[in-house]
Parts: C-alpha cells; structure tokens; sequence
C-alpha cells in the first residue's frame, strides 16, 4: 500500500473553469494577432509598399515579448498546473525560436534588397533583381561548379584517410608517435596553414619547394597560375589539414572491430584483401558514411584557404560559394545580393544532404 508521501510529485487534474480557459486562449490569439499585424505594417514598410512612420523594429520586438509573455500566462490559465510544468522548457523554446526566426525574416527582406553600403541611398527593394542577377553570374555558377569538384576531392581524402588508418592500427614500431604526427595538422589554424604553406612555401620566387622545382628543372614553377594547378593546390592544402579528421574517426572505428572476427575470417581462410573487402570494409561503411558526411560539410565552408592564398583567383578558377559571398559582402559591399546567394547555398546544401542522408541510409540498410 502507498503511503501519502509517494503522492507528494504527482500532478493531478485540475477542474479549471471554461471562462478561465476561455480568457487564455484569447490573451495568447489576441497577443499573436497583434503581433502579425505589427510584423505586417513593418514588412510592408521595410519593402517599400507602405508607410507607417515606423523608426525601427522595435515594435515587432515588444509585440513578440508580449506575445510570448502572454502565451506562458495563458499555458498556466488553460492547463492549471500542467501548465507550469510548461515553463520549465517553453521560455527557453521561444528564445531560441526568436533567434532563428527574426534573423531569417530580416534575412530575406535583405535578400530582396538593393542595398550597397557605399551608396548614399540605403537600402531599397528590388522584389526579384538579385535573383536575375544571380541566374547570369557566371561567377557564382562557376563558384558552385568548384564546390563539387571540391567535394568529389572527398572520396580521395578517404581513401587516403582509410589507407593512413589501417596503417596505425597496425602493429608497428612508434604506433603512438605516429599518431600524434598525423593529428598536427588538424591542430593548426586552417589560416595558419594559409599562410605557412600557400604564402610561403608555396611562393613563386622564394618559397622553398618552388626553388626545389627550379633544381629540378621546372622554369618559372607557379603553383597558382594555372586555374588546374591552383586548384588542385587548394585541394591539396585543404586535405592535408583535414584528412587527419576522417582518420582518426576512422581509427576510432577500427579498434571497436572485434578481433575475433578477424581472427575466424583467417580460420576461413580470409587473407589479406579478402579478409578487407569481405570483413573490415562493411563493418566500417557506417563510420566512413559519417566521416564523409561531416567532411562534406567541413568541405561546403571551405573558404578561409581560398581568401587568403588566391582570393578566388586566377579568373575565379579556385573560388568557392562562401569565398565569393564573402568578396560581395567586403569587397563590393553589395549586402543585398551577398545575402540572397547565401540564401540560396544554404537551401542547396540542405536539399543536397537530405538526398545523401537518405542514401547512405538506404545503403546501409541490411538486404536480405
């Protein structure tokens, strides 16, 4: 039998009166229409529709605040003390809500703006002409073109990454030393790399392996004058930093592998390749998708290598869409169409990940 003490957590029904219910409802619609309609007046006027005498946002500001104010008074109204047990998470909610939905909406009134901060006249709508600039910029296209010869580069770093992992798992002498070296260029700064490889190493007439070049017979070695060359240079920088990271994931992965499955794929008679491709290789395929995955990612942000080795250059053949947003944003201070690109990319990269989360998890789905 439970004593009154196990019943001291426990929350029962309240007998709430519909009036009571009635006026929370109303208080939280009221409120939220309010601020619709503020929200409204002020996106009317920000696009140039209307005017309202509005100075700033900050009516929008108070009309959510007393909206969200409104919306736990009410939670408390309708639900008695269910409802408290709603403050416990719904505020914190409505703060991070409010911080992905307010800087979205400004986002896209941005994004379907002319605005230039070195022009006199502010920002002005211009209802779809940052899209019909965007869909004849050769620039951007080709921005995104080396976004996916970028991302292909992946499936070498893999490779690369698997091969340098197998290699560690290994019983060999200095195993643990090994294992340090390789991780010290994930510890630099993907700047520092920048600058002690692409600035310096790399330099045309002083930087060491364009004077070993020359030794060896290259005339006038550039490793960024060609659009081929500097871009594979910029893949080979931005690997060398990041293989490392889908390695030791890898590693890390390896060393979980029971070893006594590969002891009985021996017994099998399951040597070398064949103890790999029909053993080792499938039970890795989930940790290699997700290196890869979050390498793909790490691979779409590419941009501080390009910004401070090539700017894009030569002709915009190692450019990459972040690298080129960020030239509209500081170099021309074009906002408004900075904005709408990034816009754009970002819905790229979601449709592009959905599609590969969807595969690799049809692919590693057991058949039968």
């Amino acid at each position: 039998m439970s004593s009154e003490g196990d019943l001291l957590h426990v929350v029962t029904n309240d007998n709430i009166p519909e009036g009571r219910k009635r006026f929370g409802r109303a208080i939280i619609w009221g409120t939220a229409g309010l601020t619709a309609l503020v929200g409204g007046l002020q996106f009317l006027q920000a696009t140039g529709q209307a005017e309202f005498g509005f100075a700033n946002w900050r009516p929008t500001l108070y009309a959510f605040c007393t909206w969200a104010v409104a919306l736990c008074w009410g939670q408390v109204l309708i639900n008695g003390e269910h409802g408290k047990r709603t403050l416990f998470v719904l505020p914190a909610a409505i703060f991070v809500a409010a911080l992905t939905i307010f800087p979205l909406l400004f986002g896209l009134i941005i994004a379907f703006s002319d605005w230039n901060l070195s022009s006199p006249t502010g920002r002005q709508f211009n209802g779809l002409d940052n899209i019909r600039q965007m869909w004849t910029d050769p620039f951007y296209w080709n921005a995104l073109w080396n976004m996916v010869l970028y991302s292909l580069a992946i499936l070498v770093e893999y490779a690369i990454a698997f091969g340098l992992a197998l290699l560690l798992n290994a019983q060999i002498r200095a195993r643990k030393f090994f294992r340090v070296a390789f991780l010290l260029p994930l510890m630099l700064s993907p700047v520092a790399v920048s600058w002690m490889i692409g600035k310096s190493m790399l330099e045309a007439r002083y930087g060491p392996l364009s004077r070993l070049a020359r030794f060896l017979g290259v005339e006038n070695p550039s490793f960024f004058g060609s659009p081929e060359i500097a871009r594979a240079t910029i893949m080979v920088m931005d690997a060398w930093t990041y293989i490392p990271f889908m390695m030791i994931m890898i590693l890390a992965g390896l060393q979980a592998i029971p070893k006594e499955l590969n002891e009985a794929a021996k017994v099998d008679g399951a040597n070398g390749w064949r103890n790999f491709w029909e053993v080792t290789f499938p039970l890795m395929l989930p940790v290699s998708i997700t290196a890869i995955l979050i390498r793909i990612i790490f691979k779409l942000k590419l941009a501080d290598v390009v910004i401070n080795v090539t700017s894009g250059g030569p002709g915009g053949a190692t450019d990459t869409v972040t690298s080129f947003i960020f030239r509209e944003y500081r170099e021309r201070s074009n906002v408004g169409y900075g904005t709408l690109l990034a816009f754009v990319y970002l819905v790229v990269i979601v449709i592009a990940m959905t599609i590969l989360m969807k595969l690799a998890d049809r692919w590693m789905r057991p058949r039968t």
